[in-house]
C-alpha cells in the first residue's frame, strides 16, 4: 500500500477484523482474570455476552472477506 492512497473494501475489513480479533482476546483474558479471582459475576456475564457479540461480528467479517466458491 502506497501513502496516499485509499484503502479498499477488504483491506478496511481486515484491518476491522484484526481489531476485533485483538478486543475478543483481551475480554478473554479480562473474563479469566475476574472468573479467577471470583469477583463480580455480574461483570463476567456481561464480558462474555459482549465477547459473543465479537464473535459473531468476526464471523460475519470473515465471511465477507472469504470468496465465494462455485461448486
Amino acid at each position: 500500500m502506497q501513502a496516499g492512497s485509499q484503502l479498499n473494501h477488504n483491506e478496511v475489513l481486515a484491518i476491522e477484523l484484526e481489531v476485533l480479533r485483538q478486543e475478543h482476546r483481551d475480554l478473554d483474558l479480562a473474563i479469566s482474570v475476574l472468573a479467577e479471582k471470583g469477583i463480580d459475576q455480574l461483570a463476567v456475564k456481561r464480558l462474555k455476552k459482549k465477547k459473543l457479540l465479537l464473535k459473531d461480528q468476526i464471523a460475519r467479517f470473515e465471511d465477507e472477506l472469504t470468496p465465494d466458491i462455485i461448486a
